[in-house]
């Protein structure tokens, strides 16, 4: 490609010179000023310029000995033959006889009686790209040896972290809590794979260790009833069943004990339910307070029996939309979950309070607070901040996992807040109508 591009670039560089003398030719006041121009543009330059005249046989030329310039029959010839064509500009290439190179001829007619013809070497060209090519091929030699030691050094550097990588993940499916992940932040992409699989790695160990939890909880709330039923059904057969007394005794252990298993039978299909998105809501308008109020009228029995405190001063009407029985289990398990947890005052406390664009419910107990490191898990199934099951005095384990799950069906906001001496307060926000 590089004689082409050379000729071409000669080419315009002759159309340059042309278009500069032409202009020049038009605003001169003199002939002397004209040809001092053509003299100092052919010395800037380098090319061979040729000022001739089409009545005689008379030129001016610039250097009529330079190998730039086309002298002789073949130059005359040319001339006459563009002279008698009539045209404008023309280009051509011949072989200048005088030094027998190949020389490029650019042409211009000025005036009827003036033309121009600016010419210029294409010799040093075959040389000039002979070394090139050369000079290419060992360079392109250099350049790939190069090229292939730098890629082998790079390749070894990037692919060593994610060998590692590779077999870190490998081993996560043999062990769950694998700590290989750690790679130097030497690059960004592979830094941030690490980060990710690092991060999978502890949700899965997480969770893992939350299976073990719900199974151990679950088979101990399950085994418990039915190991009480089994003894208690066993007594009255063959201990109590003459005694009246004792034997309504014993068969009321055994319905509260039947009552506790349906509820955690309940609970479990109802939050495999919420979880799988498959449960339908049913919106409906409705007084919150009036709800309120109701729910805890059910509670009596423990203001009678153990003496607890239900305190609940709101009473302005409150209208929302949302799934009122949905609701009504949010609000049961976050009271049965204060009642378990409650202080020694045994007070739970329902406020709502009433702002611009929402309503903020929070159900508060003065017991001992949550650790902070517990907050966010403390919605997972059966999570216990001691790790150490015990058996709920009411509910089944799960009552903050359908909390949770029902809220954020109806995007409700949702949190806890404990800290010390003030106990714990859980909350959640119904948009206002």
């Amino acid at each position: 490609m590089l004689p082409s591009y050379y000729e071409s670039s000669k080419t315009r560089e002759l159309e340059k010179v042309v278009n500069s003398l032409s202009r020049y030719y038009y605003t001169k006041e003199s002939n002397t000023d004209f040809f001092d121009q053509v003299a100092t543009i052919a010395h800037k330059t380098g090319v061979c310029i040729i000022i001739s005249d089409a009545s005689s046989n008379t030129d001016y030329t610039t250097d009529g000995f330079n190998k730039e310039c086309l002298q002789g029959i073949t130059f005359k010839k040319y001339k006459k033959n563009f002279i008698q064509s009539n045209q404008q500009k023309n280009k051509f290439i011949t072989i200048n006889p005088l030094f027998e190179n190949k020389t490029l001829v650019y042409s211009l007619k000025l005036d009827s009686n003036t033309y121009i013809f600016t010419t210029s070497s294409l010799v040093p060209i075959d040389s000039t790209v002979s070394i090139l090519r050369k000079q290419f091929i060992i360079v392109t030699i250099i350049v790939l040896i190069l090229a292939f030691i730098i890629a082998y050094f790079i390749s070894k550097k990037l692919s060593k972290p994610i060998i590692k990588l590779t077999k870190a993940t490998k081993e996560f499916g043999k062990k769950i809590e694998n700590e290989n992940f750690d790679i130097p932040d030497e690059f960004f992409e592979i830094t941030e794979l690490a980060h990710t699989l690092k991060y999978a790695n502890r949700e899965v160990a997480q969770t893992e260790e939350l299976r073990k939890e719900l199974m151990a909880n679950v088979s101990h709330d399950l085994k418990t009833p039915l190991t009480m039923i089994k003894a208690y059904a066993e007594m009255v057969r063959d201990l109590t069943y003459p005694h009246k007394e004792k034997r309504e005794q014993n068969l009321n252990v055994i319905i509260e004990e039947s009552d506790r298993l349906n509820h955690l039978v309940n609970d479990i299909l109802t939050l495999s339910v919420m979880e799988s998105k498959m449960m339908k809501m049913e919106i409906e308008s409705f007084d919150f307070h009036l709800f309120i109020q109701n729910i805890l009228n059910h509670y009596e029995i423990f203001k009678l029996n153990e003496k607890y405190q239900f305190i609940y001063e709101n009473k302005e009407s409150m209208i929302i939309k949302a799934d009122k029985k949905k609701l009504e289990q949010v609000l049961y398990n976050l009271i049965n979950n204060a009642i378990q947890y409650t202080g020694e005052d045994k007070i739970i406390e329902i406020s709502v309070t009433i702002r611009k664009k929402e309503y903020l419910i929070e159900i508060k107990n003065t017991g001992v607070p949550i650790p902070k490191d517990d907050l966010e898990n403390i919605w997972n199934k059966y999570y216990k901040s001691n790790k150490t099951h015990q058996r709920n005095v009411i509910g089944t384990g799960l009552g903050l996992s359908i909390v949770k799950q029902i809220l954020e069906l109806h995007n409700f906001e949702y949190g806890v807040i404990s800290t010390e001496k003030k106990g714990t307060i859980f909350y959640f926000k119904i948009p206002r109508e």
